[in-house]
C-alpha cells in the first residue's frame, strides 16, 4: 500500500508513452550461520554454484527506467521436505496471515509468481521483464492471460518449442532460418507462436531477437509478446531489468538485508524484509525529488509557460531580422545585393519554416 501511493505520485509526472515496467527476478537470502531458524532449508546459489542455509527471495518491483520500487516479495523455503532443515512452528493459527505466507514459502517459484502479480492488480505497467529462469511458454501464456505483455531473455534450451514456418522448433533450429541484418548488435528478428501446453493449444503470437553476445561468440535471444514494437525498442525496454540487480546490491551491501537480526520466526524475517523495502522506496523517492525538477511542483509549471510564451516562429524572425541588419550595415553590399541575398536564404529555407514566416507575416 506504501509503495502503491509512491507511483501514483511518480506516475503523474510520467509521460502516457513511456513505458513503465514490473521487474521479477529471485535472489539468495543468505542465512548460512543459522541453525535453528523457521523453514531454513537448502538453496541453491548460481553465483557460487553450491547450497547454502537460507532461503529465495522471489521479488516483483515497479521502474519507469528511472525510478525502481520494491512491490511484492515471498521468501521461498525448499519444496523438498528432505532439505527443509527446520520444520513450521506448529503453535501458527491455520486462519492467520502468516501460516498462509509460511503455505506460500514451500509453493513452486511460478505460482508464487502469478501469485504476486494477481495482489498488485492495476499497477501502471505495460510489460513484465524478467530472465531467463522463468521465461517458461506456461509461464508466458499466465502473464499475458493477466493483461500483461512479457518481454524476456530466452531459454536456449532443446526442449522448448516454438511454432515457426508451420513447424514446431527449438531456438537454435530457428537462428539458422533467420535472415541476418547488419544493424549493430542485432542478428535478426523472426515472429512465432507460443502455447501453454498440449492440453491448450491456442497460439500466442511473439517475436524473437536475436542479438550477439558482447562477453562470447555466441548469440542470446530477447523474446516479446508485444510484436507491434521495433527490435530496438524490445532490447531497450529489456534492459531496465537491470534496476532490480541494482536494488539487490544496495539491500545486500548498505541496508542490511537478512544481517542487522538475529531472530529465528518466519514472522520476524518477513517482518525485517519489508522494512528495509521500506527504506529502499524512501531512498528512491528521495533520489528522485532530488533530481526530477517535475516534482518542484507549480514553478516548474510556471517556468514552462515563460519558455512557451517565445514561439518558433517568432524565433525564426529574430533570426531573419538579424540578417537583415548585418547586411544593411555592411557599405560593401547595396540594398538591392542585400535584397536579393534574403530573398535567397528564405526560398533555401525548409518548406516547414517558410510556412512558419508566412502566418507570422
Amino acid at each position: 500500500m506504501l509503495v502503491t501511493r509512491i507511483i501514483d505520485g511518480i506516475n503523474r509526472l510520467t509521460s502516457e508513452d513511456r513505458a513503465s515496467v514490473l521487474i521479477v527476478d529471485d535472489s539468495l537470502y543468505d542465512r548460512s550461520r543459522s541453525k535453528k531458524v523457521e523453514l531454513l532449508s537448502k538453496v541453491f546459489d548460481h553465483t557460487t554454484h553450491r547450497f547454502v542455509k537460507g532461503f529465495k527471495m522471489l521479488n516483483l518491483g515497479w521502474s519507469d527506467g528511472v525510478t525502481f520500487l520494491p512491490v511484492a516479495f515471498s521468501l521461498l523455503s525448499s519444496r523438498q521436505e528432505k532439505r527443509i532443515l527446520c520444520p513450521v512452528d506448529s503453535k501458527v493459527d491455520k486462519r492467520s496471515a502468516g501460516y498462509k505466507k509460511r503455505a506460500e514459502a514451500t509453493k513452486n517459484s511460478i505460482e508464487t509468481l502469478l501469485k504476486l502479480l494477481d495482489s498488485i492488480k492495476g499497477l501502471p505497467a505495460k510489460y513484465l521483464l524478467f530472465d531467463s529462469w522463468f521465461a517458461f511458454p506456461k509461464t508466458i501464456a499466465n502473464v499475458v492471460k493477466r493483461k500483461l505483455d512479457v518481454i524476456c531473455m530466452m531459454r536456449i534450451s532443446s526442449k522448448i518449442h516454438y511454432f515457426y514456418q508451420g513447424e514446431w522448433m527449438n531456438l537454435k533450429e530457428i537462428y539458422k532460418r533467420i535472415t541476418p541484418t547488419a544493424k549493430g548488435n542485432i542478428i535478426g528478428s523472426v515472429t512465432a507462436s507460443i502455447r501453454e501446453s498440449k492440453s491448450n493449444p491456442e497460439l500466442i503470437d511473439v517475436k524473437i531477437v536475436f542479438v550477439k553476445d558482447r562477453h562470447s561468440k555466441n548469440w542470446l535471444a530477447v523474446l516479446s509478446t508485444d510484436t507491434t514494437i521495433s527490435n530496438e525498442e524490445i532490447i531497450r525496454i529489456y534492459g531496465k531489468r537491470w534496476d532490480i540487480e541494482v536494488f539487490f546490491k544496495v539491500s545486500k551491501s548498505y541496508l542490511a538485508l537478512a544481517k542487522e537480526f538475529q531472530g529465528r520466526s518466519y514472522d520476524m524475517m518477513l517482518a525485517h524484509t519489508t522494512i528495509v523495502f521500506m527504506r529502499y522506496a524512501m531512498l528512491a523517492l528521495e533520489s528522485r525529488n532530488s533530481n526530477d525538477l517535475r516534482t518542484i511542483g507549480d514553478l516548474f509549471f510556471y517556468m514552462c509557460d515563460e519558455v512557451e510564451d517565445i514561439k518558433f516562429s517568432a524565433s525564426l524572425i529574430l533570426v531573419i531580422e538579424l540578417l537583415r541588419s548585418i547586411l544593411n550595415e555592411n557599405p560593401i553590399i547595396s540594398e538591392e545585393v542585400a535584397h536579393q541575398i534574403m530573398d535567397a536564404f528564405i526560398r533555401a529555407l525548409p518548406e516547414v519554416w517558410t510556412q512558419k514566416l508566412k502566418l507570422s507575416a
